[in-house]
C-alpha cells in the first residue's frame, strides 16, 4: 500500500477511523467503513477487467453508494462520468456511445428498462445498486472479492455531460485539480474559489445538489478533504431539508433558487418549528436569484450567510458575490475570481467599454480547450486568446462587478438545470404531424423558467397539444418536456426563413428587468 494522500478517505480512515463520515437517512458510514467498502468494490471491479483509464458511469441519486463508488474509482485510476438519472434509455445510449464508457452503474427501480441503452456498445459491466435484473451485477456481488488489497488514491477525474445549442450532449473532463499540481495560476484560482465559500474543520455539510452536476461532487469531496461529516438527501424535500439542518446541526448548505423557493412556500408553522441557528454559510447558484428571494433568505436563515456564484461546466466558477453584497450591489453576480478575465463584446467580437451591455466572454484557468474524445471547441465559442463565450448578455460596472441581463445562447434554465431547446425540438419533429417546432423558456415563479413549445403542423395534419405531450413523454426526460404546448398556424420567421424566437419570448418577459 502506498502512503495515504492527505484529505482522502484512506487518510481519514487512519486518522479517525470510527468518526462518522456520511449520513443518509438512517444509514451512517465511518471513515474506516467507507475505505473498506471502497477497497472491496475496487477489487471486485478489477477482477472483472476494469482498470486505469476506464470510464465508469454513475447514474444515481444522491446516496451513500455514490461516495463509496467514487472512492473505489479513485483507487483504480478510473474516470467517473456522473450521469443524470432522469435521462431516457435513448439519451443514456448516446452518452454511453459518445464517451466510450466501460462500466454502467445505476439505482433505477427498473434497470432492465435501460437494457436498450447498451445495444451494440462495448460495456464491460453493468451494476444495479438496488434492484436485481438480468445482465446486471449487484454492489454486494462486487464487494465479495476476498483479501481486497489496500490501495490509496485521490478523487477520480470527473466527467460531466453538458448539452450545446446543437442539442447533442458533450463530455467535459473537469481536471483543474490535476492541472493545479503544475500550474501556479490554476492552483491560486482553485484556492480563491474554495475561499469564496470556505468550509472549515468541524463543519457539517448538507448535500442536496445532484451528483451529475459539478457542484454535487465538489461538495462531497470538499467535505472529505477537511474530514467533515456530510449529510446526504437523496431527493430534495423542503421540510425534510429543514429537519436535517436542525437534527444534524448543519453549518453549510448550498441550494439552487428553486430549493429556496420551495422552502419559502412552506406553511409558517412549519418554518417556525425548525432551529436554523447552526448555519453559518449558505450558497446559491446555477440560476438567477430574484432579489426578493435573497431578502427572504436573510430574514429566515439569518443575514450575512448567503453567498452566490456564477460559472459554467466549461469554464469552472467565474464570479462570486460575498455575503451581504447583494444589498450593496443588487442584481450583481459578483466579482471575478483570481486569474479570471471577463470581456464584454459586441456582435462583431469587439471589446466594449465599462458599463456597456454585450455578450460575456471569460477566460479562467479551468476553461477547457476540447470536449471528451478530442472534439475541439469552435472558434465562435473559444477564441485564440482563450476567452470562452458563456452565452449570457451583461455588463461590468466601474467596480468590476458583473451583471447578467439576458441570454444570448438558445438555452433555458429551469430549477438550476440547463435545457437546450434544439434537443427538445428535434424530439418533437419526430412526431409525424409536426412540420416545425419552436421551444422557449417562459417565466416560472418556482423554477425560474419553464419549457414552452410552439408547434406548426404539416398541411392537412391534425394533432392536439395532448397528442404532442404524449409523444414528448416517450422521447424526453421529464425535466425537458414542455409544460405547455401551443399549436399555431405559422411560426414567425424573417425574410430569410430564420425562426424569430425573440418574438415568441417577448410577450412573456415584457416588463421584467431581467430577460432570464
Amino acid at each position: 500500500m502506498t502512503t495515504a494522500v492527505s484529505g482522502t478517505v484512506e487518510h481519514w480512515a487512519a486518522v479517525k477511523p470510527d468518526a462518522i463520515a456520511i449520513i443518509e437517512g438512517d444509514r451512517t458510514l465511518t471513515y474506516r467503513a467507507w475505505n473498506d467498502a471502497a477497497d472491496r468494490i475496487a477489487a471486485g471491479l478489477h477482477a472483472r477487467g476494469v482498470g486505469r483509464g476506464d470510464i465508469v458511469v454513475l447514474r444515481t441519486q444522491i446516496r451513500l453508494e455514490w461516495a463509496v463508488l467514487s472512492a473505489a474509482l479513485g483507487k483504480l485510476g478510473c474516470s467517473l462520468l456522473a450521469l443524470n438519472w432522469r435521462l431516457t434509455p435513448a439519451e443514456t445510449q448516446y452518452v454511453l456511445g459518445n464517451s466510450g464508457a466501460a462500466v454502467f452503474v445505476c439505482d433505477d427501480a427498473d434497470p432492465a428498462a435501460l437494457a436498450p441503452a447498451f445495444a451494440g456498445l462495448p460495456i464491460k459491466l453493468a451494476v444495479s445498486i438496488d434492484t436485481p435484473a438480468p445482465g446486471f451485477v449487484s454492489c454486494e456481488a462486487l464487494a465479495q472479492e476476498p483479501d481486497a488489497p489496500r490501495v490509496s488514491a485521490g478523487t477520480p477525474p470527473l466527467i460531466i455531460y453538458t448539452s450545446g445549442t446543437t442539442g447533442l450532449p458533450k463530455g467535459v473532463v473537469m481536471n483543474t485539480q490535476q492541472i493545479a499540481k503544475t500550474d501556479r495560476k490554476a492552483a491560486e484560482y482553485l484556492q480563491d474559489v474554495a475561499g469564496s465559500r470556505p468550509q472549515v474543520a468541524g463543519d457539517v455539510v448538507l448535500l442536496t445538489l445532484p451528483m451529475h452536476h459539478g457542484a454535487g461532487p465538489a461538495a462531497l469531496w470538499g467535505a472529505l478533504r477537511l474530514g467533515n461529516p456530510i449529510v446526504l438527501m437523496r431527493r430534495f424535500d423542503p421540510a425534510g431539508t429543514l429537519d436535517l439542518i436542525a437534527r444534524h446541526k448543519v453549518t453549510v448548505w448550498t441550494g439552487v433558487p428553486t430549493m429556496y423557493k420551495r422552502i419559502a412556500a412552506l406553511p409558517r408553522e412549519e418554518l417556525a418549528r425548525h432551529d436554523m441557528s447552526s448555519l453559518r454559510l449558505l450558497g446559491v447558484g446555477a440560476a438567477p436569484v430574484p432579489p426578493a428571494l435573497k431578502d427572504w433568505i436573510d430574514s429566515y436563515f439569518g443575514a450575512g450567510l448567503l453567498s452566490e456564484g456564477y460559472g459554467s461546466t466549461e469554464t469552472g466558477m467565474i464570479t462570486h458575490l460575498a455575503p451581504g453584497m447583494h444589498r450593496t450591489k443588487p442584481g450583481s453576480s459578483g466579482l471575478p475570481h483570481r486569474h479570471v478575465d471577463i470581456r464584454i463584446r459586441d456582435e462583431a467580437g469587439a471589446n466594449l467599454p465599462v458599463g456597456s451591455v454585450g455578450e460575456i466572454w471569460v477566460r479562467t484557468p479551468a476553461t477547457i480547450r476540447q470536449y471528451l474524445n478530442g472534439k475541439a471547441l469552435s472558434a465562435d465559442t473559444l477564441d485564440a486568446d482563450g476567452f470562452f463565450r458563456v452565452g449570457d448578455v451583461g455588463r461590468v460596472d466601474e467596480d468590476g462587478y458583473l451583471f447578467i441581463t439576458d441570454r444570448a445562447k438558445d438555452m433555458i434554465i429551469s430549477g438550476g438545470v440547463n435545457i437546450y431547446p434544439a434537443e427538445i425540438e428535434a424530439a418533437l419533429l419526430r412526431h409525424p404531424a409536426v412540420q416545425d417546432a419552436a421551444v422557449i423558456g417562459i417565466p416560472d415563479d418556482e423554477f425560474g423558467e419553464q419549457v414552452k413549445a410552439f408547434i406548426e403542423l404539416k398541411p392537412g395534419a391534425k394533432a392536439t397539444p395532448d397528442d404532442i405531450a404524449a409523444h414528448a413523454r416517450d422521447h424526453l426526460a421529464s425535466y425537458k418536456r414542455p409544460k405547455s404546448i401551443d399549436v399555431v398556424g405559422e411560426l414567425p420567421r424573417n425574410t430569410m426563413g430564420k425562426l424569430l424566437k425573440r418574438e415568441l419570448r417577448e410577450p412573456f418577459w415584457k416588463g421584467r428587468e431581467r430577460k432570464v
